[in-house]
């Protein structure tokens, strides 16, 4: 009795001494888990940066408004471009920009307009009376569209 009770402690001191890794079912159950937090956490990372440069937007063209209105004042009669803004002084926070300036008549009647690079679209305008909102721009007339 003694020897099957001693062969029985040797062999539960082997197991326990083996014991020393994690099982493969633990690191599935771990690997699952990050999957799952990974799954959501992207899409919302992605979220805000499409969010990020549509702001980056509406601040570029509420600057372009400002640096527009400046040129108009040492320039009444002529409609500015944009290398008239860049030369006053406005420098767009994303690359590429593309800013389009549409004139209604007068140069003092204007509408300027840029696209979000987040995904092409929405397209963001600013008019001489109105601040930065969703629409386009057309012969200095600004179009709002559903947000």
């Amino acid at each position: 009795m003694l020897a099957l009770t001693k062969a029985l402690a040797d062999r539960q001191d082997r197991i326990r001494n083996n014991d020393k890794g994690f099982t493969l079912i633990e690191l599935l159950v771990v690997v699952i888990i990050i999957g799952i937090l990974a799954a959501i956490a992207i899409p919302i990372f992605l979220g805000q940066q499409n969010q990020a440069k549509d702001s980056a937007i509406k601040s570029d063209l509420a600057n372009a408004k400002v640096t527009y209105v400046s040129q108009l004042v040492d320039t009444p009669n002529t409609v500015p471009t944009a290398a008239n803004l860049t030369a006053k002084g406005w420098v767009p926070s994303t690359t590429p920009s593309t800013l389009t300036i549409t004139s209604a008549g007068t140069p003092a009647q204007f509408c300027l307009a840029m696209t979000s690079t987040s995904t092409g679209t929405p397209s963001f305008g600013v008019t001489e009376a109105g601040g930065v909102a969703k629409g386009t721009c057309a012969a200095g007339v600004f179009t709002a569209v559903a947000p």
